[in-house]
């Protein structure tokens, strides 16, 4: 299913999805009790039907771009970050990734609500793969970024949803990764803590890093993508230009 090796036609992309579906089999009809469940399961009487929450899809994300991903709720964008992410395994189809993954795809994942902000920054930078060492050198940068006072050294339980954002941006982007994946990350937060997340992204882009970020702010998708797709019920509507994509979108969201 997934694949470090790319072709010599490939060597300028990222990412690259060949007819990757994600599917479950839910039951077709309502089950009210887990008894009436089990002994229908024994059975054999429990009726299936297969939902796509991706069905084939196909792209491919150059190396140092900013590509968007536009869609309602339950479109499929968040499994499709999971999937790039290796956090969901396809059911059918290929990844290919070229380069190490800093994916940031719920906010506050990896950290304990018990520790304070600076015994949750060693923890979430080890589960992202580095070291204690590392860590340390980066520690007054990940906590100046931040920005939350002497929040740093109280239990995580005591933040805010946008004081989390800040502190897990902070660390997930200490270093800079060769894919950086956001899931709406950039809705939380004041209009400071936002202009310093995107330019720390731009800077990303002009050092050669990719940006894969979902949101649902169409302008910030126009503004900050070069390319965009839209998703909807799993399935690819269209892609290309962010303008263009964010243009049908719009005109899609506005009729429905």
């Amino acid at each position: 299913m997934y694949d470090t090796t790319l072709s010599e036609s490939q060597k300028d992309l990222s990412i690259f999805l060949n007819e990757v579906s994600v599917k479950y089999n839910i039951p077709s009809e309502s089950i009210k009790t887990f008894k009436e469940y089990s002994i229908r399961l024994i059975q054999g009487k429990i009726k299936r039907k297969k939902f796509y929450a991706l069905n084939h899809i196909n792209l491919d994300v150059n190396k140092g771009e900013i590509f968007g991903i536009l869609g309602r709720n339950g479109a499929g964008k968040s499994t499709l970050l999971k999937v790039i992410s290796r956090v969901l395994i396809p059911a059918e189809g290929h990844v290919w990734i070229n380069g190490n993954i800093s994916p940031l795809l719920q906010l506050g994942a990896g950290f304990h609500p018990e520790l304070t902000g600076y015994e949750n920054i060693f923890l979430n930078a080890t589960l992202l793969g580095h070291t204690r060492s590392e860590i340390k050198d980066k520690l007054q940068e990940i906590v100046a970024f931040a920005d939350i006072g002497n929040f740093i050294e109280a239990p995580l339980r005591t933040y805010s949803s946008g004081m989390n954002a800040r502190l897990g941006f902070a660390v997930a982007t200490a270093w800079q990764p060769d894919i950086l994946i956001l899931d709406e990350v950039l809705s939380v937060g004041d209009a400071g803590f936002q202009k310093k997340c995107i330019d720390r992204m731009t800077n990303f882009r002009d050092s050669g890093a990719t940006v894969l970020m979902v949101s649902h702010a169409i302008d910030r998708i126009r503004t900050l993508c070069e390319r965009a797709m839209w998703l909807d019920h799993g399935e690819i509507q269209a892609i290309g230009p962010a303008d263009e994509v964010c243009n049908k979108y719009q005109s899609f969201i506005t009729q429905h």
